[in-house]
């Protein structure tokens, strides 16, 4: 450590060593573990002399276990200074903490941060270990980097799904007003709504729409519901998900009820356990944000979530999240590329196999539609920013343009209906539908793992 290092911490740590007891020469690596454990189980004297060994440790291996006891001890002024002497970079608390980790991966933590982190999590909740404890939480073991994965706030299922929920026909569902907004979802002409001030509550449904299973993930995190088929090829069961607890970068992590293997919510990827280097990455299906207006009147036989969900919530319009959602602020920490959209700036993505694209949802302002490209992939987008409603379709060359009917569009052959799967042409002709979901900006551009493009709004 260098001298100004040391003098810094020095007289920080002075003001809180009285009745600590004299302090003792740095920890070795094997002595690391014990000094961890103290900073972050014990009592305020034995914590601050911990402190000060860690940083006579000297060494930036340590800086995780700092940035996790600024996670329980955020009014502690000594851990940013100590941080500071060990990295050489201010922060003020945890958030920065985790910001500067995730921009440093060249930094392994000591082989000690693990077994402290897994007492965290154990104390916490012990059914959190059924997902990291013993080797599955070893680097090798994880396709993210363990010291990133953090707890969200709850405990495993505490944000509980609903699984086969019950449903109701359109004109039973009373309690929901024009405006609320829906996930609307229809496979084989079976159409359904799931309320988002209902799914805010739960963030995951496991169900069978159309004779497909399917679930959906909705990270009110990172403003993204996805629609995923749950029937695997190679795999006997269909999968069932949960809502883990953990996050990484601001993203939910769900997991699987038959491997209890952790999942990346954005990609439909296994990043834990016996499922991480099996292949599998799930099929995303159509999902629509519409409003329960707009959406029971082009899906007239639509069936809707009902309220007897089994759980005791405020499903009330704009409830849940309601201060996050309204908010330019993220509440879990991850780097942002803000030079072309703020990052919680909705977007509308579309991933194909060889490309992927997103367009900011200000593109649909007061209804759009949009002939584009994914790669070599011709779509054509129709949209409503008021109600964040984007559908996407194969165009097949065609040129697209809208008509007075706004279930119809126009192009060089004829008119074309708008339906939840297809578009149909005049000769029966039909043009599939194109997956894709909302999300906010820093969860796209973050969460994919590949450079995306994205659709240049014109002023």
């Amino acid at each position: 450590m260098t001298r100004p290092a040391r003098v810094l911490c020095g007289l920080i740590l002075g003001c809180f060593l009285v009745g600590a007891g004299p302090a003792t020469a740095a920890p070795d690596s094997q002595s690391l573990d014990r000094v961890s454990h103290d900073l972050i189980f014990g009592p305020p004297p034995v914590r601050m002399l911990a402190i000060q060994q860690i940083v006579e440790h000297g060494e930036p291996d340590a800086a995780a276990v700092l940035i996790l006891a600024m996670r329980f001890w955020r009014d502690d002024p000594t851990l940013p200074a100590a941080f500071e002497a060990l990295t050489g970079a201010k922060v003020d608390g945890w958030f920065d903490g985790m910001l500067w980790q995730q921009a440093h991966p060249e930094v392994e933590p000591h082989p000690s941060f693990r077994d402290i982190k897994l007492q965290v999590f154990e104390s916490i909740d012990p059914a959190f270990l059924r997902f990291l404890g013993g080797e599955r939480s070893l680097p090798e073991n994880l396709a993210i980097r363990f010291e990133e994965i953090t707890w969200g706030g709850v405990r495993v299922d505490g944000i509980p799904s609903l699984d086969n929920p019950d449903l109701i026909a359109a004109d039973e569902a009373d309690y929901l007003k024009d405006d609320d907004l829906v996930f609307g979802v229809a496979i084989n002409g079976d159409a359904r709504a799931y309320p988002l001030r209902i799914m805010g509550w739960h963030e995951m449904f496991n169900d069978v729409i159309g004779g497909v299973p399917v679930a959906l993930a909705y990270c009110t995190l990172c403003g993204a519901g996805i629609l995923f088929e749950t029937d695997v090829e190679g795999y006997d069961e269909t999968f069932v998900f949960g809502s883990s607890g953990f996050l990484y970068r601001s993203n939910k992590l769900m997991f699987d009820r038959q491997t209890d293997s952790l999942w990346n919510q954005f990609t439909g990827k296994p990043v834990s356990g016996p499922l991480l280097d099996s292949g599998i990455e799930l099929k995303i299906r159509p999902v629509t944000i519409t409003s329960w207006q707009d959406w029971r009147e082009s899906n007239p036989e639509t069936r809707v979530l009902s309220l007897e969900t089994g759980h005791l919530r405020d499903y009330g319009s704009g409830v849940v999240y309601r201060d996050y959602f309204a908010s330019p602020d993220l509440m879990f920490p991850v780097l942002v590329d803000e030079e072309n959209l703020r990052q919680k700036d909705y977007v509308f993505g579309i991933r194909d196999v060889a490309a992927s694209k997103a367009w900011p949802i200000t593109a649909f302002e007061g209804g759009a539609v949009i002939n584009d490209a994914v790669g070599i992939r011709d779509v054509v987008l129709i949209g409503d920013a008021a109600t964040r409603t984007v559908r996407a379709y194969d165009r097949d060359g065609r040129t697209f343009e809208a008509t007075d009917n706004a279930d119809n569009l126009a192009a060089f052959d004829g008119v074309w209906r708008i339906g939840e799967d297809a578009l149909v042409g005049p000769d029966g002709t039909r043009l599939a539908r194109v997956p894709g979901h909302i999300a906010y900006w820093f969860a796209w551009d973050g969460y994919l793992g590949v450079e995306s493009d994205l659709y240049a709004v014109a002023d």
